[in-house]
């Protein structure tokens, strides 16, 4: 719910600094600014909550902590990378595929009920799937239609 908020939130502040700047509403930047926002936000959580998210991986994955830092780390890369006007559409892209490849472990997560916050299994469960799938395609969906399409 957070990632929403801060997505939803930074994008009205963001529309808003697009009229009085330039005078219009830019949808587009301002699609792209709070995904980049949402997503310094989210990778925030791999370095503080590293040990939840570690419950989120299965254990027969190698290497998870590592897994869990490299994920942060190309949270904040794809941050920057999506205000690069050069190289923003394959960002885009690469994001589409990492929200894609996030899921299963979203899914594994709720399936668990682990409270990646506590770190510990007392978590939503599998009713927090009803959220989380649909959150997921709506960024997949934000990250098209904003860095792809609304550039064009």
């Amino acid at each position: 719910m957070k990632p929403l908020i801060v997505l939803l939130a930074t994008f009205a502040i963001s529309l808003l600094a697009t009229k009085l700047i330039a005078n219009r509403y830019d949808f587009a930047l301002a699609g792209v600014i709070a995904m980049s926002v949402m997503l310094v936000f989210t990778s925030i959580g791999h370095f503080v909550f590293t040990k939840g998210m570690l419950m989120m991986i299965p254990g027969f994955i190698p290497f998870r902590k590592e897994l869990v830092y490299i994920t942060g780390i190309i949270e904040i890369a794809a941050a920057v990378g999506l205000l690069i006007p050069r190289i923003r559409i394959m960002t885009a892209w690469f994001l589409i595929v990492f929200f894609i490849l996030l899921l299963p472990a979203n899914i594994y997560a709720a399936t668990r009920q682990v409270d990646y916050q506590k770190g510990t299994l007392d978590g939503p469960g599998t009713t927090y799937l009803w959220f989380r799938v649909p959150l997921q395609i709506l960024f997949i969906l934000w990250v098209y239609f904003a860095a792809i399409e609304g550039f064009k």
